[in-house]
């Protein structure tokens, strides 16, 4: 009997470590954020992780990968993976993302295409190559207007756009709240 349930827990253990294809990888990185879970991305993305938007190149550990996932999170954002391209060692990704700070710069959904890099089966890079249907200048205007009125009305809220703890996303938003029904 007791073989029997020593070859069950074996078969238990090797389905579950079952490696995913790229594809898959990409697909639980963007589910994990659906629904808010920071375990899951970790078990797809490698010890450190380098995020690249243009000219800023971000590389992070998991702890202050999970710093800037609590600051996103507080937006309640949500990721439509719409096209997944397998090729050669990367996925070429495109994703429409909605939150409420996508909706008060004028840019929800946002869709955004990324390539993306593996090392030992895990997730090590994010390069933003284009953001489609991006106005980057109603999100400019936007995010002027936003903080220029709030350093004027509410000066204890002021730095909150460069504060990427979750403190400061929770000032981002009380400020778009505060803003919007002023």
């Amino acid at each position: 009997m007791r073989k029997y349930l020593i070859l069950f827990l074996f078969t238990l253990t090797g389905c579950e470590n079952k490696s995913l294809t790229r594809s898959e990888l990409v697909t639980e990185y963007y589910s994990a954020f659906n629904s808010s879970d920071f375990d899951r991305i970790t078990t797809v993305i490698s010890d450190s992780i380098t995020i690249e938007e243009g000219e800023y190149v971000t590389p992070y550990s998991n702890q202050s990968f999970y710093e800037q996932f609590k600051w996103d999170s507080i937006f309640q954002p949500t990721y439509e993976i719409v096209e997944l391209e397998d090729q050669n060692d990367q996925v070429i990704v495109t994703v429409a993302s909605s939150s409420k700070r996508y909706e008060f710069l004028q840019n929800d959904p946002l869709t955004c295409r990324f390539i993306i890099s593996f090392q030992s089966n895990k997730i090590t890079k994010l390069e933003s190559l284009e953001c489609l249907d991006a106005n980057w200048i109603a999100w400019q205007t936007e995010r002027d207007s936003l903080v220029n009125w709030t350093s004027r009305h509410y000066p204890e809220l002021d730095g909150f756009i460069h504060d990427l703890t979750m403190n400061g996303a929770i000032n981002y938003l009380k400020a778009i709240e505060l803003y919007e029904n002023r």
